[in-house]
């Protein structure tokens, strides 16, 4: 079956009363991203038609997190699964295929929808099941004496006999849109819960002669639902531990891989080290022999070979080059450059700041909206005053500048290639090259000045 001929329902409209949130459940986060984008993400791997969104509970913030492309349709009363595929059924026009799915189960794989697809262009009905030691309150799968799929019996329906049954249904199927439509019109609210099952529709494509192909899943985690918080954090550490374990078969040394949190996409060359309490977010690329100290986050940033990040480190936006050394306890922020053999020091800022080769702030300094050049040495205390209250202004230093401790460079400036600034300074104009800028008040010592805390006060009555 061409993938032009699959449509997308992901049902997004509970509420999850167990999350206890005001936030809709199916955007609360698993490694960074909402599970529904998840869910999304994953159907669009499969080249849908279109892709539509069920919404219900929170629904306009559910909406402000969909793409354009995306479609939400809103349940405005919650039924049941069967009724919320009918709310998504209206925005389908004539479809080979339906794909139903969740959006707080978010990691079912691509292979397993693609097998669930692939049943209806034979002619069937692809239901994905697991078999669970556990199976706890889910459906399950009965089948007939030669093991084909007769119906779902969902848990509070099901006597003791039922219940025994290890294989559950997952609820992600897949089904041919013309004869969907027929079984979703006929489906009634006739159970303990009086909703309208989307279950149901499997006992009546039986009826029918459709076969029910089960895709069975190996993996438990890809159906697993979540409810609560207690199985988002379940779903995170496995979820977590994959994402480690990809980055070591690749060469990573991780030194404990239930201490590394991977919120998004990371690419990593060889012999790089990761300490514990890392967190990589959105997209991070990482080259050969990089060290990364514990408890560093690095967001969308791309490190060089042999650059260190030194322990509590914040690296956000920024890309090092070659042999960069930053921190400890140093930010980076997004639009930093730092060239090839720059060092960044402890409790040292930058913002928009390019630094050029082998040049070195080495500890208490912000450099905002800067251009530093080549081996400039900048010193504790010094800070590129780049706004004014109003706009950002730009600090031009060129090569070989020494920026002497507790400087003021005051936005827009410009200092010369050599030129040196003296401790405590507070520049205000341009430094030709080879100058030296002195901008300091004049001293004054006071001679005979008594501490505040050794002055006796005068008795009243004295004076």
């Amino acid at each position: 079956m061409s993938h032009s001929d699959l449509d997308v329902i992901i049902l997004a409209a509970g509420k999850g009363t167990r999350m206890r949130s005001s936030m809709p459940k199916v955007l609360h986060q698993l490694a960074g991203r909402s599970m529904l984008d998840h869910v999304i993400g994953t159907a669009q791997t499969l080249d849908p038609r279109k892709v539509v969104v069920v919404v219900g509970h929170g629904s306009e913030a559910v909406k402000q997190a969909l793409a354009d492309k995306i479609v939400p349709v809103e349940q405005h009363e919650q039924k049941g699964t069967g009724h919320a595929v009918t709310v998504g059924m209206t925005e389908i026009e004539n479809s080979a295929c339906v794909l139903v799915l969740y959006g707080d189960v978010p990691m079912v794989s691509h292979g397993t929808l693609a097998q669930a697809v692939a049943a209806v262009a034979d002619g069937a009905v692809g239901l994905v099941t697991a078999n669970f030691t556990n199976p706890g309150e889910l459906g399950r799968i009965v089948r007939s004496a030669d093991g084909s799929i007769s119906r779902i019996v969902e848990f509070k329906d099901a006597d003791p006999q039922t219940r025994a049954i290890g294989e559950i249904n997952s609820g992600i199927m897949a089904l041919p849109g013309d004869r969907l439509a027929g079984w979703l019109a006929r489906i009634t609210p006739a159970n303990k819960q009086g909703e309208y099952y989307l279950t149901d529709v499997i006992e009546m494509a039986v009826a029918e002669g459709v076969e029910v192909r089960g895709v069975v899943v190996d993996d438990p985690a890809e159906v697993t639902g979540v409810n609560d918080r207690a199985q988002l954090a379940q779903l995170e550490r496995i979820y977590q531990s994959r994402q480690a374990e990809k980055l070591m078969h690749s060469g990573v040394s991780i030194a404990d891989p239930e201490r590394v949190d991977i919120r998004g996409q990371i690419e990593a060359g060889e012999d790089v080290f990761i300490d514990i309490n890392v967190v990589f977010n959105g997209t991070v690329k990482l080259g050969s022999g990089v060290h990364i100290g514990p408890g560093a986050v690095i967001t969308d940033a791309e490190i060089g070979d042999n650059c260190v990040v030194h322990p509590h480190t914040v690296v956000e936006g920024a890309q090092l080059k070659t042999g960069v050394s930053v921190g400890p306890f140093a930010r980076i922020r997004p639009g930093s450059v730092l060239e090839d053999g720059v060092k960044i020091g402890n409790f040292v800022e930058t913002k928009k700041a390019h630094m050029g080769r082998d040049s070195k702030a080495s500890h208490l300094a912000y450099l905002g909206d800067a251009t530093i050049g080549e081996e400039c040495n900048i010193g504790a205390g010094a800070v590129t005053c780049n706004y004014d209250g109003i706009s950002k202004h730009e600090t031009e230093i060129g090569n070989g500048v020494f920026v002497g401790t507790n400087a003021t460079l005051v936005a827009p400036i410009t200092i010369e290639d050599g030129a040196f600034v003296a401790a405590g300074s507070s520049v205000t104009t341009k430094i030709e090259s080879g100058d030296l800028a002195v901008g300091r008040a004049k001293q004054r010592n006071i001679k005979g000045w008594t501490r505040p805390d050794q002055r006796k006060s005068k008795d009243p009555k004295d004076g």
